[in-house]
């Protein structure tokens, strides 16, 4: 029974432990640096709100060209381990911005390039490419010493890596190759030591031996934020700048007329506003499962949409195919059929010239006939020879080919086809109808006319929908009356409610699926009963001009 339980002791505490585990795991994405792709060290928030490590930064500016402006925003004392030895290694591995962005940066007219003057007019304005949002973000003349450090990353860094032990054991940044494991840390000094090397960077009788050693960690962070232009500690919020300032800045001419409050009321503002919105995340896991369950049958119906689209628009291809094929085989037969009576024609023709050769058949069987001296036997075969020779006489004073031989009129014109291929495209939904207000009417009904725009792809139907404005709004959505698959483009609709505003839109659909809604329009229907049955009869040769027009 002891064994049973111990047994489910455990195995609660692994679930635990891999629970933890997984979480810690997820949150690391949200830890590392997007340029070094390792997590933040010494993150600078950009104006953007989005976080790079100040190290990652200032080389980003380098590459740009921008010499002096990766000054520490923070104005912390250089640290002895900043040498090139014990530099980070991540430097040489950073994924730099893209080309193009630094080029078109470079060409507006920033940066250090021979002939730039000193000292103009127009102060220089850095401009910072974001990794994360891959914009251009303005940081104004200071560059990076104007931005504030993210200790609170830090510190959820720092509690992250204790937590998983990310790197093992902190080494001593001052020793030797092989470093020993560091025992203290100096704030003052920004590194960690060993026993030996703090000794022997804290003398005796010096102003360092002062320094208060603390627990070795990774990152050392001022005792609070300071603001980087006066290096006061900041104790108000510009909710017009949404910046952080010190007292400083409230009484400078960049904050007047601005609206600025303590500190403390922002931060309990805006640690409401996340603890109630973590508490409204934290509390739906159930509806976040269910839209991930949706989201991962979207993905699946996605790919099988895909799939069946690609086959349907191959099949199509393969019948355009198969119909050019065909025309082809139909085209090269008219011609092969023209080729070959031209043929006929023209061999015809050949031999009848050539036995108009000497000695050849018909010239030698007329100079045998003109040989024969019996005068009725040459009559009788002389009659029919000489309708021959006269023939032939004819066709070799005018002579002309039998057939041409040119196959002009066989040439194929496929500009408009051409173009049709080359405009053929997957169909795209109907664009926004637009209300014709001049045909548009409201009186004992609605008479609502639209038109598609000039360019627009066709429309099979269209969806009317209308509802009441003057009438108390519901909880929960909007609720719109509708008129479903109307042909052409007028719509009438019977009997609205009188004295009312009535709210219309119209889209069209074809195969692609539903447009755009058109502009909303509104109308006024007659107030009272009494007066209805007085425009009634003055607006009745109206309605009959309308209903005629919805015949046609």
């Amino acid at each position: 029974m002891a064994e049973g339980e111990d047994m489910q002791t455990f195995t609660s505490i692994m679930d635990a432990l891999v629970r933890i585990s997984t979480s810690m795991k997820n949150m690391e994405k949200e830890l590392l640096c997007p340029v070094c792709q390792e997590m933040y060290k010494q993150p600078l928030v950009l104006p953007c709100t989005h976080n790079v490590c100040q190290a990652c930064a200032r080389e980003v500016l380098g590459q740009q060209g921008y010499i002096g402006h990766g000054g520490d925003p923070s104005s912390e004392p250089t640290s002895p381990a900043s040498t090139p030895s014990t530099r980070s290694p991540r430097l040489s591995r950073r994924t730099l911005p893209k080309p193009d962005r630094l080029d078109r940066l470079l060409k507006s007219g920033f940066g250090t390039y021979p002939g730039r003057k000193r000292g103009a007019l127009h102060p220089q304005v850095i401009m910072f490419p974001c990794p994360a949002c891959q914009g251009d973000v303005e940081l104004g003349e200071r560059g990076l010493a104007g931005l504030f450090r993210n200790l609170t990353l830090e510190r959820v860094v720092e509690r992250y890596r204790q937590s998983v032990s990310v790197g093992g054991a902190i080494l001593c940044q001052l020793c030797k190759p092989p470093p020993l494991e560091a025992t203290k840390g100096c704030t003052e000094c920004r590194a960690t030591f060993c026993n030996e090397c703090f000794k022997l960077f804290h003398p005796w009788g010096t102003q360092k031996a002062q320094h208060e050693p603390t627990l070795p960690t990774l990152s050392f962070r001022p005792k609070g934020l300071m603001c980087p232009d006066h290096k006061e500690e900041v104790t108000h919020y510009c909710k017009t700048c949404q910046r952080l300032v010190c007292q400083l800045c409230r009484v400078r001419r960049t904050h007047s007329g601005h609206k600025i409050t303590p500190v403390l009321s922002a931060y309990q503002a805006l640690k409401d506003k996340l603890t109630k919105s973590l508490t409204y995340i934290l509390g739906n896991q159930d509806t976040v499962q269910t839209q991930i369950c949706e989201l991962e049958e979207a993905v699946r119906h996605t790919e099988v949409s895909g799939q069946q689209a690609k086959e349907e628009v191959s099949q199509l291809v393969r019948g355009l195919g198969a119909v050019l094929e065909e025309k082809r085989a139909s085209l090269l037969q008219a011609i092969e059929e023209c080729q070959q009576e031209r043929l006929a024609r023209l061999s015809a023709q050949i031999q009848e010239h050539r036995s108009l050769l000497d000695g050849s058949g018909l010239v030698g069987y007329a100079q045998e006939v003109l040989k024969e001296t019996d005068q009725p036997c040459f009559v009788q075969a002389a009659k029919q020879l000489h309708n021959r020779i006269a023939r032939a006489t004819e066709a070799l004073q005018t002579f002309r080919p039998a057939a041409s031989s040119s196959f002009r009129h066989c040439q194929l014109d496929v500009g408009r086809e051409m173009k049709l291929l080359t405009e053929l495209n997957f169909l795209r939904v109907p664009e926004a109808p637009v209300i014709d207000t001049q045909r548009t009417f409201a009186y004992d009904q609605i008479f609502l006319c639209w038109r598609l725009p000039p360019h627009s792809p066709p429309a099979w139907h269209y969806t009317v929908e209308f509802r009441r404005t003057d009438v108390p709004a519901q909880p929960g959505p909007t609720r719109w009356q509708r008129r479903e698959e109307v042909r052409g483009t007028s719509a009438l609709l019977e009997n609205p409610d009188t004295g009312s505003v009535y709210v219309l839109r119209v889209r069209g659909c074809n195969k692609a699926g539903y447009g755009e809604y058109s502009e909303d329009v509104h109308l006024h229907t007659p107030p009272a009963p009494g007066i209805q049955k007085l425009a009634r009869r003055g607006g009745a040769c109206l309605q009959s001009q309308l209903l005629g027009r919805l015949r046609q």
